[in-house]
């Protein structure tokens, strides 16, 4: 194996814990309404622990921008039944999640509420493989023109003249990180990522108990550092950029 293919399949590993991360491992879920991750300031948002069994100990909980953790209905959020209720403040981005007395934890989700002027509406949590998927540049005003163009990853994906772009059966490659801007100078949204899950085989009993248990490590890790998160996207993206590099001066 070279030394670009050894960055690249470093870059999977991290992908591929990213996306186990997504689906939870504590008998729980994060349902988050409406689904999509980035919202206008005042705008609502439920959250709610879906989980498997006995719900009791099972609390919404956040980490912020600004490396607060806390939990609904302390300082944000209103417990309405077993869902979290908040009227979303730009304070309130960050990274969102279940938790258990026992410290088990569900998916993690990010919040992101801009100050600027244009949202992109898109799937906070996983869609799966073969899904229809439609992304959507929202704006607080109305803008002259609704043309918008989408990113993925910083390159340039479509050009819609409706602001919306539909991908009707999403693949692996359709994961990423999304944006989108305004044609008539509105400005542009924040980025946020897409996960796209898919059915995997049950793992044979000869995979070592230690894979899964660094698993775990790092899903913990992401979930209580959205900075952490952040880099481990960029790292991803440079190693693939590197090997792609070293691809072409090898041929």
């Amino acid at each position: 194996m070279t030394s670009s293919e050894t960055r690249l399949h470093s870059g999977e590993v991290l992908l591929s814990t990213l996306v186990y991360c997504s689906l939870g491992q504590g008998g729980a879920s994060l349902s988050v309404s409406p689904d999509r991750s980035q919202f206008f300031e005042y705008e609502s948002v439920s959250l709610s622990c879906e989980v498997q069994g006995n719900s009791a100990g099972w609390r919404v909980v956040r980490n912020t921008e600004r490396g607060n953790l806390s939990e609904c209905n302390t300082d944000w959020g209103k417990l309405k039944g077993s869902s979290c209720i908040m009227s979303l403040i730009p304070s309130d981005s960050g990274v969102y999640w279940c938790e258990s007395g026992s410290g088990k934890h569900s998916n993690a989700v990010n919040i992101t509420v801009p100050a600027g002027a244009v949202i992109l509406e898109s799937p906070a949590l996983p869609v799966t493989k073969g899904d229809s998927v439609t992304l959507r540049c929202r704006y607080q005003g109305t803008p002259s023109d609704l043309t918008a163009d989408f990113y993925k990853d910083g390159s340039l994906i479509r050009n819609a003249t409706t602001g919306e772009m539909t991908i009707p059966a999403v693949s692996k490659s359709d994961e990423g990180l999304y944006k989108c801007t305004n044609s008539s100078s509105e400005g542009e949204s924040p980025e946020s990522w897409m996960t796209v899950t898919v059915s995997t085989p049950i793992p044979s009993p000869a995979v070592p108990v230690l894979s899964m248990s660094l698993t775990r490590l790092l899903c913990s890790l992401l979930v209580g550092s959205p900075y952490l998160l952040v880099t481990i996207i960029l790292l991803v993206k440079g190693c693939r950029s590197r090997a792609q590099g070293d691809r072409v001066e090898e041929e």
